[in-house]
This record gives C-alpha cells, sequence and structure tokens, in this order.
C-alpha cells in the first residue's frame, strides 16, 4: 500500500480494536467500520495488534498467538480488500509481520529505536510512527527521516499526546502544522491521547467521554487521518478498554467530522 491511496478530498482513518481477540470479532469490526466509512467517502486501514507487548502488568493479556492474529489480520485484509496495520517491538517481528499486512506501526515508546525503524523501513511496507509522550513534534523529523535513509519514503507520523506529570496526557495541536511540514501524512490517536496511564491499580484508564472533542479539535486544525480503537463492548475488551469508543457510536462520530471537515473546504 501507498500512503497517497489513503488521500482524497476527507480525512482517512485507522480503526479497529486494541489487539486481535479472535476472527470473528475482528471480521465483524471490520466489516461494520467499512461500511460507515464507505458511505462518508473516508479511506479506511483496518488496525488491530496481534500483540500487545508494553503491558502494564505481567498478569495483562498480550494476545492469541503470533500467527493466529496475524492471519486474522490478513484474512480481514483479503475478504473486505483493505489495507490493515499492526504493531512491531522488536527488529526481528518487522520481516515476519510484514508478510501479513501493509502498514506497520511503531509503538510511541519505542520511536526512536533507530534498529527497529530501519527494520521497518526495509520491508518495503508503510511505516506509521507514533510519536513517543516524551518528545516534542520537531524531534519526529528524525524518526521519519531515518526510514527515508533507509530507502523507504513511505511514512506517516501519528500524535498520541505528551506525559503531563505521572498520569495524564495532553494533546498540543500545535504539533499537528509543524509535523505536516516535513511532507509527511500526520495523524491525530484520539484513544490513546486520553489515556491515564500509571494508575495504582495497573490498569491504564482513560476519557472515552473525550474522543469526539479530541476528533472535532484535530480535524479542525487539519489533521490528514484519524486513529480510533473501537469495540463492540469495551468493558469486556480484553486490553485498553478504558479509552476505546464503543462501536455503536462510531458511524455518528464520523458523520459529524465529516461535515467539519467539508466546512473547512
Amino acid at each position: 500500500m501507498n500512503i497517497s491511496d489513503l488521500k482524497n478530498d476527507n480525512f482517512f482513518l485507522l480503526a479497529g480494536p486494541c489487539v486481535i481477540e479472535g476472527e470473528d470479532m475482528a471480521l465483524d469490526i471490520a466489516e461494520k467500520i467499512m461500511n460507515i466509512t464507505s458511505k462518508l467517502n473516508i479511506p479506511y486501514v483496518f488496525k488491530g495488534s496481534y500483540r500487545k507487548a508494553n503491558r502494564s502488568r505481567i498478569d495483562s493479556f498480550t494476545g492469541i498467538g503470533d500467527e493466529k492474529a496475524l492471519k486474522i489480520l490478513q484474512k480481514v485484509g483479503k475478504t473486505f480488500g483493505i489495507p490493515t496495520v499492526t504493531d512491531i517491538h522488536e527488529t526481528h517481528e518487522a520481516a515476519y509481520a510484514a508478510e501479513f499486512v501493509d502498514v506497520l506501526q511503531i509503538p510511541a515508546f519505542l520511536s526512536r529505536q533507530t534498529d527497529l525503524l530501519i527494520a521497518a523501513a526495509k520491508t518495503g511496507k508503510a511505516v506509521n510512527i507514533k510519536k513517543g509522550q516524551f518528545m516534542a513534534s520537531g524531534a519526529m523529523k528524525f524518526a521519519a527521516q531515518k526510514v527515508v535513509d533507509a530507502g523507504n519514503n513511505n511514512v506517516m507520523l501519528t500524535e498520541r499526546g505528551n506525559s503531563f506529570g505521572y498520569g495524564d496526557l495532553i494533546v498540543d495541536f500545535r504539533g499537528i502544522p509543524e509535523m505536516q511540514e516535513y511532507g509527511f501524512p500526520v495523524i491525530l490517536d484520539a484513544t490513546h491521547s486520553l489515556q491515564k496511564p500509571n494508575q495504582a491499580s495497573g490498569v491504564t484508564g482513560g476519557q472515552p467521554q473525550m474522543i469526539e472533542t479530541i476528533c472535532k479539535a484535530g480535524i479542525a486544525v487539519g489533521v490528514d487521518g484519524l486513529f480510533i480503537e473501537t469495540h463492540p463492548n469495551p468493558a469486556v475488551a480484553k486490553s485498553d478498554g478504558a479509552n476505546m469508543l464503543p462501536l455503536d457510536q462510531l458511524e455518528g462520530l464520523l458523520q459529524k467530522l465529516s461535515r467539519i471537515k467539508e466546512a473547512l473546504k
């Protein structure tokens, strides 16, 4: 997939569950979102982590098995004719995951890991780099440049908030146009930007009631794409349920955002 395929007069969307929990669940979510985005002319990439390597506690759910989850992602892509994206965490994962998905995502905590960025670049797949919570927007040009220097210009950058104290994240919307100046599409991760990390329970919290607010602000400042994790029932999701959007709320939200985008033309 070339990132230019995602560009039209509307924003594009990366959306799906935090982690692949099973085949039926993934196919159901993908079909529902695809039907919505097709009606609204929103280019769509299905998102699902095949494994969650960064967990608060050792007993947190990490996945159903790497190969099983990656094959589900591949099936989603082939069934609906849509691109797919998943995270990678170590260099050896890049070539393996690239056999199944169209976009490799670099988690925020790993956005400065040179070897990981180069390994992702060398697969030839599109690379989505999430901005570290500890990084200024201006520093992301160096992360992107590592991928470009490795021979891959197919790069996207994702804003997901900056650490504010020990247990909160704040989005500095000035960073969106700043990162766009580097020549790469910029995505706003509206769900992870509302996380409440480092909770006493060891389970990350969130503010899903603010997803619409964050999304509206992002569209208003001209973000190229949105990243939204969604689940039919976030209360029982196996990962990040506290900050996910209920799936039945997605269509109404995207309708509002499309109207804002149209008004800005």
